[in-house]
C-alpha cells in the first residue's frame, strides 16, 4: 500500500498536494491524519467520493509499502501517524514541502523543500512535465484540477501574498487549462476584507432580511455609508458564504455630489442620494443582469450591479428583492434525484456478507430493514471496512450501523437535501414514505444535478464527474427518424407515464442517432464520422434495431414492466411479432418487412444491473434504476440514454461523458474490469473502433492488455470448466468481424492486442497466419471472379451489424437466423459429380474462423470448435485436417496424371482442401488449385442411363465404368462419344 500522508487539520493545500500525487502514482490513498481545516471538511463533504481517501483506522500498517508526506516535514504535524514511519518493510519516505525554514526530523529517502507559495505546486509541476512529455495523451479530471488549484489560491491569497511566485502562476494557468472549476473555486476560497469593509459586514449581519422560498434563501440587506466604498462585490461575496443564502441583494446608499468628481462646480452644489445594489445568485433560472436592467444596471445571470440616484433606496431594494423571488424555480425534489429500488439487508447479516454484497452491487453503503421492512439503520463501506480490520466478519450488521438517521421525504427539495449532507456529513440520504423505503438519494446524485445545472447555466460541455449536455434533443431526435417510429416511440412512453414509468431509448441507436450526418444513408451498419447536432438538413435514420428500457422506480414489483409494456404495443400493432424472455426481463417487438417500419427489431427492458459471479461467467441480473443499468453498458458511447415523455422529455443522460468521448471519437470503457468480467467486450472494443473509425483509448487498451496478460480466462476454465462469455457470445463477436468488410484491418488490432488469445492461449496473428489469411481471401475472390459457384457457394445479402448482445431472446434470435441461414447454403450446394462424400459449404466467415482454429495445435482444435459451439460438420473437419494434410502430403507427389489428383481429392470436402492447402508447400496448393478450378467439374463422357442403353446391366460395376471414362477424358484419351463407347467395348466387353 502506497500512501500520501496530509499533515493535521488539513488545509486545501495539503489535500490538493496529495491529490496530484496520486495522479503521479496510481493506487495511493490519502490519509488525512488529524482532521482538516473547517472549508476542507465543507468541501470533502460533498467531494469526498471524488478522491482516493482512506480513513486512518483502516489502514493495516504490515502492508505499507511507501509513504510520501505533502505540506509538512516534521513528526509532529503527523499525528499518529508519525509511527509508520518507523516500520521496517517501509522502504521509501518522500517529502514534499514548501517551508524552507522548518526543522525536519524525519528520515526521507527523498526531499523537494522550495520557495515556492504552495506544496501543490510543486506536484502541479511535475504533473505538467509528464504531460508535456508523454505521447499518451494525458489529461486530469475536472475534480482533480479543481482542488489542486484551491490548494494554490488558498496557500498564496489567489496570488496576492508576499511567498507567492511566477511558478505558483504558471501552475495555476495550466489547472485551468486541465478544466479547474471556477466556480468551485470561487465557493471555498476566502479573500481578505479592509477595516471598512470588515465594519460594513457586522452591520450587515446584523439588519440582513432573508426569506426561504422553494427551498432557496433570499436575502437583502441596506447599508447607508457617507462616501462611495469600493469593494462591496467582496463585501457581498463574503456575506454570501457566511449566511449561506442562496441568492442576496446588498445595497449601499450614499451622499453624492457633482464637484466629488469635478472641481469646477460651485461647492454649493446639490448633494443627492445614490444607491448602488450588487447582486449575487446561485439558483439556476434567476437572472440579475434581466433584473437590474430597468435600472441602468447588467453584468452577468448571477452576478450583477446597478448604481441609480434620486430613487428611494428602501423601496427599490425591497421591489427588486420581490422581482427576485419570482424568478426562483421550483427545484428537483428527491423523488427525481432518487435511486431506486434500494438494496437493503437485515440486522442479522454479517459484515462479511454485507461486505461481498457491497463488493457485487458496487455501492458505497447499505440500508438496513427489520423484519417489516422498516428502515433500522444504514451501514457505509467506512463502517464495514473497519470492522473486516479487526477481524469481525462474522459480527451481524447491527452492531455498526448508524441506528440514528436523517431521512427525507420524495417531496424534499434539493436544497434542503444538499443542506443535510453539508450540515451532518451525510453521504446518503433514505427516502421514505409513509415508512416505506422508497429512495435513497447519495452524494453522486446531488452533485450530478448541481454540476449540471452549473454547466447548462454556463452552457458548458463539462463540469466534475458529469458530462452536461443541450437541455433536450427531442427536435433533433425527431428530425433524425421516421414519423412513423417517432409515434412508436410517443406511444410507448404514453403507456409507460400511465403506470408510474420513465422510458428511455438507449444504447447504440442514440450513438447512432448522434453521429448521423448528412451524407449517412441509414442504417445502425452505416460509418458516421461527424458528431452534427444542429438538426438541420439531416436525413433520417434507418434503425432496424432499437433498445428502450423501462426504470419503474418502485422496486421488485416493477421488474416486469419491460414485458408488460411490450405486450401492450403489441395489441396496438398487432401485425408486430412479440417475443418475451423472462428471465432477462425483456420482451421484443419484431416487424419483417413492414411498409412502415420494414425489418424492425425493438427490444424492451426493465432497467437492471448485473453481476458476474466470476469473470467471463454470464451476468446475474436484478431490476434497477436507469443508471445502475447504463453502468453495466461495455463502453460510454453506448451508456447513453434519452428519456421519453415528461417530464424533461428528450432530455439526454449521460453519466459517463460519453458525448465528449463521440466527439472525440474514441472507445472508452465505463470501468477497469470490465474486461475480466467479460473479454467479449475487447472484441467489441475493436469492432466499434475500426467501423467507427475511432481509437481505442490509452487508458481502455491498457485495461485490455492487463486483462489478456492476467491469465484469468484460462485459470478460470481450468477451475470451472468453461468460461462462458469464450463460448457463443465470443463466436458471435468474431462472426460480426470476420464477415465485416473491414475484418482484415480489425483482425490485425486483434492479433496487436493479442487478443485471439481468447480463442486459444497459443493463437497469435505472426506473419504465416496472416498470410494464410490472405491466401484464403484470393481464394475466395478468385472463385467468385472464375464463377465457380457451383464448388462454392456464398449467401449474398445485407446483415446488419447491431449490437453484439446474446442474452435473452435475442440469443434465441441469432440462433434461428443461423440455421436459416445454414439451410440455404445446403439447398443450394452443388457436390462435385460422382464424389462420395458431398461438399458441405460454409459462409465465408466460419472458413476464415476455420483458418484461426487450424492454427493451434492439432490436440486442441477440436475442443476450441466445441467451445465456440461451432456445427458438428465444423468440428469433424478441423479433427481430421491433421490426418488428411499428412494423406496429401504423402499422396500428391505421387499424382502425375490429371485423373490421378482427381480420384485422390475428390474425397475431401472442399473447406479441408482449402484448410489444407493454406499449410501446405506451394507445390501442393498448386494441385489443390488446379484441381479446384480446372478439373473438378470435368464430367465422364457417358452417364448412368447410356450405360444401361448399350445394354450393360446396372450394379457396382457402373461406379468402376464411369471413373474409367472420367479418368480417361481427363487424361486426354478420350474425345467424342464414338471414343467413349469404343473404349468402354474394348475394357468392358460383353458376352
Amino acid at each position: 500500500m502506497d500512501l500520501v500522508l496530509c499533515h493535521t487539520t488539513a488545509d486545501f493545500d495539503a489535500l490538493g498536494a496529495a491529490v496530484g500525487l496520486c495522479v503521479l502514482r496510481p493506487g495511493s490513498r490519502i490519509v488525512l491524519t488529524g482532521g482538516c481545516h473547517p472549508t476542507v471538511r465543507d468541501f470533502l463533504a460533498l467531494h469526498r467520493d471524488e478522491y482516493p481517501l482512506i480513513e486512518r483506522r483502516s489502514v493495516n500498517p504490515q502492508q505499507i509499502r511507501s509513504i510520501t508526506i505533502v505540506d509538512a516535514s516534521g513528526r509532529d504535524r503527523l499525528g499518529k501517524a508519525a509511527e509508520w514511519l518507523d516500520l521496517p518493510q517501509v522502504r521509501e519516505i518522500a517529502i514534499f514541502d514548501h517551508h524552507l525554514e522548518a526543522h525536519s526530523d524525519i528520515p526521507a529517502t527523498v526531499t523537494q523543500i522550495e520557495a515556492v507559495g504552495a506544496s501543490t505546486t510543486l506536484i502541479v509541476e511535475k504533473l505538467k512535465n509528464q504531460a508535456e512529455n508523454s505521447d499518451i495523451p494525458f489529461r486530469l479530471l475536472p475534480s482533480e484540477a479543481t482542488v489542486m488549484a484551491l490548494g494554490i489560491h488558498v496557500d498564496t491569497g489567489s496570488l496576492t501574498f508576499e511567498g507567492a511566485t511566477a511558478r505558483d502562476a504558471i501552475a495555476l494557468a495550466w489547472l485551468m487549462e486541465q478544466g479547474a472549476s471556477l466556480g468551485v473555486i470561487a465557493e471555498y476560497v476566502e479573500p481578505a476584507l479592509s477595516p471598512q469593509l470588515q465594519d460594513l459586514l457586522r452591520e450587515a449581519l446584523k439588519n440582513l432580511r432573508s426569506e426561504t422560498l422553494h427551498g432557496y434563501s433570499v436575502a437583502w440587506v441596506l447599508l447607508s455609508t457617507e462616501a462611495y466604498v469600493p469593494g462591496l462585490s467582496s463585501l457581498a461575496s463574503r456575506l454570501l458564504d457566511l449566511t449561506e443564502t442562496d441568492a442576496l441583494l446588498l445595497g449601499n446608499v450614499y451622499k453624492f455630489s457633482e464637484n466629488d468628481n469635478n472641481r469646477n462646480i460651485a461647492p454649493e452644489s446639490p448633494v443627492s442620494n445614490r444607491l448602488t445594489i450588487i447582486g449575487r445568485s446561485r439558483i439556476e433560472g434567476t437572472n440579475l443582469s434581466e433584473l437590474f436592467k430597468p435600472f441602468g444596471g447588467g453584468g452577468h445571470a448571477r452576478a450583477a450591479s446597478l448604481a441609480t440616484r434620486d430613487v428611494d433606496p428602501l423601496l427599490t431594494l425591497n421591489q427588486l428583492a420581490d422581482e427576485l423571488k419570482t424568478q426562483i424555480p421550483h427545484p428537483p425534489t428527491a423523488r427525481e434525484l432518487m435511486s431506486s429500488p434500494v438494496r437493503s439487508i437485515r440486522p442479522e447479516t454479517s459484515v462479511g456478507e454485507a461486505h461481498r454484497i457491497l463488493l457485487r452491487y458496487g455501492h458505497s453503503g447499505l440500508s438496513v430493514v427489520d423484519a417489516g421492512d422498516r428502515l433500522a439503520g444504514i451501514i457505509s463501506r467506512r463502517d464495514i471496512d473497519i470492522a473486516l480490520h479487526h477481524g469481525f466478519s462474522h459480527a451481524p450488521v447491527k452492531g455498526y450501523m448508524s441506528p440514528q438517521l436523517k431521512t427525507i421525504a420524495p417531496d424534499t427539495l434539493l436544497p434542503e437535501i444538499e443542506s443535510l449532507m453539508v450540515t451532518y456529513d451525510i453521504g446518503r440520504l433514505p427516502v421514505l414514505e409513509n415508512g416505506q423505503l422508497m429512495g435513497i438519494v447519495t452524494r453522486t446524485d446531488v452533485l450530478r444535478e448541481l454540476h449540471q445545472q452549473k454547466a447548462r447555466d454556463r452552457g458548458s460541455s463539462a463540469e466534475f464527474s458529469y458530462c452536461a449536455v443541450s437541455e433536450s434533443v427531442e427536435q433533433l431526435l425527431r428530425s433524425r427518424i421516421s414519423p412513423e417510429l417517432w409515434q412508436l416511440l410517443s406511444i410507448a412512453a404514453n403507456i409507460a407515464q400511465n403506470r408510474g414509468w420513465q422510458l428511455y431509448i438507449v444504447g447504440g441507436a442514440v450513438r447512432d442517432l448522434l453521429l448521423a450526418t448528412d451524407d449517412t444513408k441509414g442504417g445502425q451498419d452505416a460509418h458516421p464520422t461527424t458528431l452534427n447536432s444542429c438538426g438541420t438538413g439531416i436525413l433520417p435514420v434507418a434503425l432496424t434495431d432499437i433498445d428502450l428500457v423501462v426504470d419503474g422506480k418502485c422496486g421488485s414489483d416493477d421488474s416486469g414492466a419491460g414485458v408488460e409494456l411490450a405486450s401492450s404495443l403489441q395489441k396496438l400493432y398487432p401485425e408486430s411479432r412479440l417475443d418475451v424472455h423472462g428471465q432477462f426481463q425483456t420482451a421484443a417487438l419484431l416487424w419483417h418487412k413492414d411498409s412502415a417500419f420494414g425489418s424492425l427489431w425493438v427490444d424492451i427492458a426493465t432497467a437492471r444491473t448485473e453481476f458476474y459471479p466470476y469473470p467471463a461467467a454470464n451476468p446475474e441480473v436484478e431490476a434497477s434504476s436507469i443508471r445502475q443499468d447504463l453502468y453495466r453498458r461495455d463502453f460510454t458511447i453506448n451508456a447513453l440514454a434519452v428519456r421519453l415523455g415528461v417530464p424533461r422529455s428528450g432530455e439526454l443522460l449521460d453519466f459517463f461523458c460519453g458525448l465528449l468521448d463521440l466527439e472525440s471519437k474514441q472507445i472508452r470503457v465505463l470501468h477497469a474490469n470490465s474486461f475480466i468480467e467479460d473479454p467479449t467486450r475487447i472484441y467489441r472494443a475493436v469492432r466499434f473502433a475500426v467501423r467507427l473509425g475511432f481509437e481505442i483509448e490509452p487508458q481502455t487498451e491498457g485495461y485490455i492488455r492487463n486483462a489478456l496478460a492476467s491469465g484469468i480466462y484460462y485459470r478460470i476454465q481450468g477451475e470451472n470448466g468453461r468460461a462462458p462469455a469464450l463460448e457463443t457470445r465470443l463466436k458471435s463477436e468474431l462472426k460480426y468481424i470476420l464477415q465485416a468488410p473491414y475484418w482484415k484491418v480489425a483482425l490485425q488490432m486483434l492479433g496487436d492486442l493479442q487478443a485471439l488469445r481468447c480463442i486459444h492461449p497459443s493463437l497469435e496473428l505472426d506473419r504465416e497466419l496472416w498470410r494464410q489469411l490472405r491466401l484464403l481471401d484470393r481464394c475466395l475472390q478468385g472463385r467468385k471472379k472464375e464463377g465457380t459457384t457451383r464448388i462454392l457457394t456464398r449467401i449474398h445479402g445485407l446483415t446488419i451489424e447491431g449490437e453484439s448482445r446474446v442474452r435473452g431472446n435475442k440469443e434465441e434470435g441469432i440462433r434461428k437466423k443461423e440455421e436459416k441461414e445454414k439451410a440455404t447454403i445446403l439447398k443450394a450446394q452443388s457436390p462435385i459429380p460422382n464424389s462420395p462424400f458431398p461438399i458441405i459449404n460454409i459462409p465465408d466467415w466460419q472458413m476464415r474462423l476455420e483458418v484461426l482454429i487450424a492454427y493451434v495445435a492439432p490436440e486442441y482444435r477440436g475442443k476450441v470448435a466445441a467451445n465456440l459451439q461451432l456445427p458438428a460438420d465444423s468440428i469433424k473437419r478441423l479433427e481430421v485436417l491433421e490426418a488428411g494434410k499428412k494423406q496429401l502430403a504423402e499422396n500428391l507427389p505421387k499424382c502425375e496424371l490429371p485423373s490421378q489428383l482427381v480420384l485422390l481429392l475428390r474425397n475431401y470436402e472442399l473447406p479441408v482442401l482449402i484448410a489444407i492447402a493454406l499449410q501446405s508447400p506451394r507445390s501442393a496448393r498448386r494441385q489443390i488449385w488446379e484441381y479446384l478450378t480446372k478439373w473438378a467439374n470435368v464430367e465422364p463422357p457417358l452417364n448412368g442411363n447410356d450405360l444401361k442403353a448399350l445394354g450393360y446391366k446396372p450394379g457396382p460395376g457402373f461406379k468402376r465404368m464411369l471413373d474409367d471414362l472420367l479418368a480417361a477424358k481427363l487424361d486426354g484419351d478420350l474425345g467424342d462419344r464414338a471414343a467413349a463407347i469404343s473404349f468402354l467395348a474394348q475394357r468392358y466387353p460383353q458376352a
